[in-house]
């Protein structure tokens, strides 16, 4: 009897025992999916092509991503950075860990200041701030407006991620940290030059809310000089009704913001008349030249002859005090071997109110500095060459003067950006104004700044 009494009622009593399991079960998952109080311990940087793969922050930029240790992870339901709700894949989540990016579209310097460099993590029953900073992408510098200016003279330097500049350290370690303007968007910022800036010339640091960054090492490089027109580097002049001569050196300080520094060229001297169309070679201003130059002496201690030609420039300060448009150019030439109209060769022509195919007033109310690598000089654009290849250019011409010519001939597009075009600028008379000076050969080495130094 016994036997079929346990018999009869094992059946219902199986299914209670597993209904009352079962419930409990749910009850677990219950208070697990309304989650338990979270803690944050840790925040690592997931970088496969770091040397350190998995490496402890304390900040992170757009579209980083991170792991984050800590407990009660289980049921997390939000995660916001920077106030900004960012998504995250829950397969990735642990009770002690998870991983998450960083979103591009965080809101950085626009944040909420009381969310701003924060990450709020919310589940049904919980939430925990834990603070933490938060950039934008690596902050670049992509120009300086002038990179030899006068102490005391403003100068912009341009790029991206340059918010919120605390300090520009100077070659020879000159420290700046007051003055500085900063764009809110971190395109560009303002410093005046301090002084006793080296004049052996180096990068720019600059701090940043994004972390810092260094510009090429091309800032007052005075011991690249070529020809400042005031006694570094010589002058040549022969007998050409085209040549400018040393008496048609301008001294008037000219220039808003970042003025004339004794003496400089003018490209159209008072004494010549306009310059006619359709003429190439309308005046044009030389180095001393053969005996005189001697570009591996000067250069090679601080620019190797194995430097590559895309690491080398020549930067020269130009004034265009009135627009230039339509017509008209700088022809830089490595040698004097060139008559003019060339668009081929140890040659450069400086074009600058060609700007997306169309004519664009260029002018200038300071005095701005121009960089052209010299892989931009037409006979060593195609392929890689190095710094020797100038050197030894220069050693086997005859006539070893540096030089500019102002041409005025007619200027096809397809010749300035080196795509096909039917578009073509003919040349007009003209009587524009533009000054150079400190013509020189810098270094465009940028030192690598790493966040984790």
């Amino acid at each position: 009897m016994k036997y079929i009494l346990n018999k009869k009622y094992w059946a219902p009593i199986a299914f209670l025992g597993m209904l009352v399991f079962g419930m409990l079960f749910t009850s677990c998952d219950n208070n697990d999916a309304e989650g338990k109080p979270i803690t944050i311990t840790r925040v690592f940087l997931e970088d496969v092509n770091s040397s350190v793969p998995d490496r402890e922050v304390n900040f992170a930029r757009l579209g980083q991503s991170l792991r984050i240790e800590g407990s009660g992870f289980t049921g997390l339901k939000k995660v916001y950075i920077n106030g900004y709700s960012t998504y995250f894949n829950v397969v990735f989540v642990s009770d002690n860990s998870m991983l998450i990016n960083v979103s591009a579209d965080t809101p950085i310097s626009d944040a909420d200041p009381s969310v701003r460099n924060t990450i709020r993590f919310v589940n049904d029953s919980h939430e925990v701030t834990f603070p933490f900073q938060i950039r934008a992408g690596k902050p670049a510098i992509s120009s300086i407006s002038n990179t030899m200016p006068n102490p005391g003279e403003t100068i912009t330097i341009s790029g991206t991620g340059l918010t919120e500049v605390s300090k520009v350290v100077f070659p020879g370690n000159i420290e700046v940290t007051t003055g500085i303007t900063s764009d809110e968007d971190g395109e560009f910022f303002k410093v005046a030059m301090p002084n006793g800036v080296s004049e052996n010339g180096g990068s720019l640091f600059v701090q940043t809310s994004n972390g810092g960054v260094y510009s090429p090492a091309y800032f007052n490089c005075k011991r690249g000089i070529l020809l400042n027109f005031d006694g570094k580097g010589t002058q040549g002049s022969w007998d050409r009704a085209t040549m400018i001569l040393p008496t048609d050196l301008e001294t008037a300080i000219l220039g808003t913001g970042n003025t004339s520094q004794g003496k400089y060229v003018p490209h159209h001297p008072s004494r010549m008349p306009a310059f006619e169309a359709n003429k190439p070679r309308q005046s044009e201003v030389w180095t001393a030249g053969t005996g005189v130059d001697n570009w591996r002496a000067q250069f090679t201690p601080f620019i190797p002859a194995n430097t590559p030609l895309d690491k080398v420039a020549l930067q020269f300060d130009i004034l265009v005090p009135d627009a230039w448009k339509d017509s008209g150019f700088l022809k830089i030439c490595m040698v004097n071997n060139f008559n003019g109209g060339e668009w081929t060769g140890a040659v450069y022509n400086y074009v600058p109110w060609i700007v997306d195919g169309k004519s664009v007033a260029f002018q200038t109310a300071g005095w701005t500095t121009v960089t052209i690598p010299l892989n931009k000089f037409y006979a060593w654009s195609k392929e890689a060459f190095t710094f020797e290849t100038v050197l030894a250019y220069r050693e086997a011409a005859t006539y070893q003067n540096f030089g500019i010519y102002f041409e005025n001939s007619d200027v096809k597009l397809s010749n300035v950006t080196g795509s096909a075009s039917e578009v073509e600028f003919p040349a007009k008379a003209t009587s524009v104004k533009v000054y150079t000076d400190n013509w020189r050969i810098v270094p465009l080495d940028t030192p690598v700044y790493n966040d984790f130094n």
